[in-house]
């Protein structure tokens, strides 16, 4: 058994949302995402992309908005691996944002984007 000393207290171990800093964002992808936004891009990649969908079958898909803003942040800083582009995304403040994730969602895996290419064609993309 551990002897307590008094007058020391151990600090809360939950941090609440408000307290985690938050990036200011990134110029250029702020800019895109409104560039996106305006143009109805999420609708257009939705619409063009629901043929290749299951209308209901396991877990819901990610959107494929997603999928294609992961691409775009691959080609913008050079990134040729889905691994990387993961990485990349997951390490980054602000990008979480440009890719429409809430507070609790995680940046989808690897896998998911390579089986996601694997599954739409050519003409797609």
């Amino acid at each position: 058994m551990a002897m307590r000393r008094d007058g020391e207290s151990q600090p809360d171990l939950i941090v609440s949302w408000a307290d985690v800093p938050r990036s200011p964002g990134h110029a250029f992808y702020d800019k895109l995402q409104k560039l996106l936004v305006d143009a109805g891009f999420d609708r257009f990649v939705e619409e063009s992309c629901a043929a290749y969908y299951a209308p209901r079958m396991g877990a819901p898909s990610v959107p494929p908005g997603r999928y294609f803003r992961m691409l775009l942040i691959g080609y913008f800083e050079g990134i040729h691996s889905e691994r990387g582009i993961v990485w990349r995304c997951s390490d980054s403040l602000s990008l979480p944002e440009f890719l429409r994730l809430t507070n609790r969602e995680k940046v989808p895996d690897h896998s998911w984007m390579s089986k996601t290419r694997s599954r739409l064609p050519h003409e797609v993309h």
